[in-house]
């Protein structure tokens, strides 16, 4: 089974930028992959998706004009582009694939496979 390592995480004064990238043990051409994210005393949520070809992109309202997501299917990598931090961003942010999707999918929920996560901080 595919492993996920999230890399990139830090501290981060509001307005800044961070880049997570995210490590697949193997290929993840067939996944959809995506990010979420998990605040202290909150429940996960989602934050972006891209298809399995890297064609179709769904970003949560809360971040849409701010993050990006981007896929590498011969790195086997993905990344999540973050500008314009702001304090509600802080959380532990997790890459997750999705294996039973279809060609264009971009799901927001179903993923079962999940790296361990990485602390991103948002603090002046």
């Amino acid at each position: 089974q595919v492993q996920l390592v999230e890399s990139g995480g830090g501290l981060v004064q509001p307005g800044g930028s961070l880049r997570l990238s995210c490590a697949a043990s193997g290929r993840i051409s067939t996944f959809a992959m995506a990010w979420f994210r998990q605040a202290p005393g909150k429940e996960r949520e989602f934050v972006a998706v891209i298809s399995q070809g890297g064609t179709v992109r769904n970003i949560a309202d809360s971040v849409k004009g701010r993050f990006a997501i981007s896929r590498d299917n011969v790195k086997n990598t993905v990344t999540l582009q973050m500008n314009f931090l702001e304090l509600e961003d802080t959380a532990v942010y997790y890459c997750a694939a999705r294996s039973r999707t279809v060609s264009g999918a971009v799901p927001t929920s179903g993923y079962d496979i999940w790296g361990p996560g990485t602390q991103v901080t948002v603090s002046s």
